[in-house]
């Protein structure tokens, strides 16, 4: 089975949410998000779960009035938070097929 990418150019991303070229490329200066594909800007390519944390990105911007710098500290934390929470719930379903699994074993 092959995975599906659902990708949105830079021009396509800037219409749809209403923002300059400028604003969306300083966004990927600091890091904030990466082009899935191309090298120049005119040529980027966007997955869509890039778009999530560029949204967030620009309500930061816009209602806190904080620098990217800032902005792109917080977006790290919070993509590390989303996968640490990820991780938590895998371990979890982890822990408790093996608590079944050895509770299983134990009345056989």
């Amino acid at each position: 089975m092959s995975d599906i990418v659902l990708k949105v150019s830079l021009q396509e991303l800037c219409v749809q949410e209403g923002i300059t070229e400028t604003m969306l490329i300083e966004v990927v200066e600091h890091g904030i998000v990466e082009p899935y594909e191309g090298q120049d800007s005119d040529e980027w390519m966007f997955e869509l779960s890039s778009v999530h944390w560029m949204k967030k990105a620009i309500r930061l911007y816009h209602d806190l009035d904080i620098d990217w710098v800032s902005i792109a500290i917080v977006i790290d934390l919070l993509k590390q938070k989303d996968a640490l929470l990820r991780e938590n719930e895998c371990l979890k379903k982890q822990l408790e097929r093996f608590v079944s699994d050895t509770a299983d074993i134990r009345w056989k």
